[in-house]
């Protein structure tokens, strides 16, 4: 706590917030977690992605 009053200029200029930022950011930083289900009926097609799926077309 001494050591924060000593330099305090420098805890609270843009290095020193951006520092406790990053910091700040590390430990309180969720895991993303995505989970897909899918239900589907006989004779059926099913398509499941995280992103853009293209049905019908050619890559170039």
């Amino acid at each position: 706590m001494q050591w924060i009053m000593d330099n305090k200029e420098w805890v609270f200029s843009g290095i020193g917030v951006f520092i406790f930022s990053l910091i700040a950011t590390f430990f309180l930083r969720r895991k993303s977690t995505i989970t897909q289900t899918q239900k589907s009926g006989g004779n059926s097609k099913n398509y499941q992605a995280t992103g853009d799926i293209n049905i019908g077309t050619k890559d170039d």
